[in-house]
């Protein structure tokens, strides 16, 4: 696979052997021109946005906004939506919570997630109703990690004010119907947020078509730097909505009788911004739009079917979620070993996977498993790999037999 050379972390060795990366659903590799792009602007361009008149902060600030357009763009928003940078999905979410939750929500009201969301949209949605007196809701799951989507009809109502989901499930790859619960959710006046952590990278964006009024990703898990993320909201929202956080860049005037605010989305950037990350995450954007989101998805898909028939084949090993849209995931349990002794053993070959809890313990506990081991894919992933990870996985049974 020729675009393997694009990432220089790929040609190295673990233990001698060469890396097998299968851990992408926490953290992506980076291409080259990512590493460029951030190189280029310290390198040639280095200045503050929204600040100086000088040439330098004229031609970052010129980038920094055409960065914003350019995910906007990605992300299939229309005009009526805005785009705001955040340090991860998680503060996309932490900012909807504080800004528009405490607005919306009072005593008896409610919030609506799901049993298979990661932790990071559970707990800003808990505080936000132990605040407030209002109760979180949660939609169940099936054995086989899809959402009862009648539970989820039953559970919407009147008094439900905020409607927060996960595009594709972290823990088991499950995707989510975000399109029907976003209309639903809308004929209840309900504001809706998707969680894109696990979709961006993976397959292609339509937030107009989707209908959600704001979805949050990661740049580290689309081929981008850590620390900078996409919070992408409808314009009316972000018109309501408070500031989150408060400092230079995002007042209008100042005085000490009164401050008042610059408009979205200045009014939620407050500081100095990852500017260095907003440049590498749209030379992702642009990565991942040459190689064509359609392909990403189809190689992928591949990927997770060789992968399913591979690992169920087994002896002793387990998959955990076997819904029937599913992104590249793939979650398991072996008789005798603990997934983090299956991780440390698949180290040893060269191969990274992640266990643990995977941030969704609602989850683990719904299948009654303390942790799972997980294998997830990315666009650079090959049928050669998930041949090695199998071999590796028979050496790592035959040590618990």
């Amino acid at each position: 696979m020729q675009l393997r050379n694009d990432f220089p972390i790929l040609k190295q060795q673990i233990r001698g052997r060469p890396l097998t990366y299968l851990d992408n659903a926490s953290t992506t590799q980076k291409p080259q021109c990512v590493i460029d792009a951030i190189a280029d602007y310290y390198a040639s361009e280095n200045a503050n946005v929204h600040r100086g008149i000088h040439r330098l902060s004229g031609a970052a600030t010129k980038r920094y906004e055409s960065a914003r357009s350019r995910l906007g763009s990605f992300l299939g928003a229309n005009s009526g939506y805005g785009i705001v940078f955040t340090r991860s999905a998680t503060e996309g979410i932490n900012l909807v919570a504080h800004s528009l939750g405490r607005a919306l929500l009072r005593s008896g009201d409610e919030v609506l997630v799901t049993q298979l969301e990661h932790h990071s949209n559970i707990v800003p949605w808990q505080l936000l109703c132990e605040a407030a007196g209002a109760k979180l809701r949660v939609v169940p799951i099936n054995e086989s990690g899809e959402l009862i989507m009648g539970e989820f009809d039953r559970l919407l109502n009147e008094r439900t004010r905020i409607v927060a989901v996960a595009h594709v499930s972290n823990a088991l790859g499950t995707i989510n119907p975000v399109s029907e619960i976003c209309r639903k959710a809308c004929r209840q006046n309900a504001a809706t947020l998707v969680d894109g952590a696990q979709s961006a990278a993976h397959t292609a964006i339509r937030l107009a078509d989707m209908g959600a009024d704001f979805f949050v990703c990661s740049g580290h898990k689309m081929y981008g730097p850590t620390g900078v993320g996409v919070l992408c909201g409808r314009s009316e929202m972000f018109e309501r909505m408070t500031p989150y956080q408060s400092g230079s860049d995002m007042v209008h005037s100042v005085t000490f009788e009164k401050t008042t605010f610059a408009p979205p989305p200045h009014k939620f950037e407050a500081g100095t911004p990852h500017i260095a990350g907003a440049f590498g995450l749209c030379a992702a954007v642009d990565y991942l739009d040459g190689i064509g989101m359609e392909a990403v998805e189809r190689h992928e898909r591949e990927l997770l079917a060789y992968g399913t028939q591979s690992l169920a084949a087994i002896p002793g090993l387990r998959i955990i979620g076997n819904a029937k849209q599913k992104a590249g995931i793939l979650s398991f349990v072996m008789d005798g070993a603990h997934p983090h002794d299956i991780a440390q053993l698949l180290d040893n070959e060269g191969i990274a996977i992640r266990s643990g809890h995977l941030c969704a313990q609602p989850t683990m506990a719904f299948f009654g498993v303390p942790a799972l081991a997980r294998v997830s894919f990315g666009l650079y992933n090959t049928i050669s790999e998930i041949d090695a990870l199998v071999g590796a996985l028979q050496k790592v049974r035959k040590t618990f037999i």
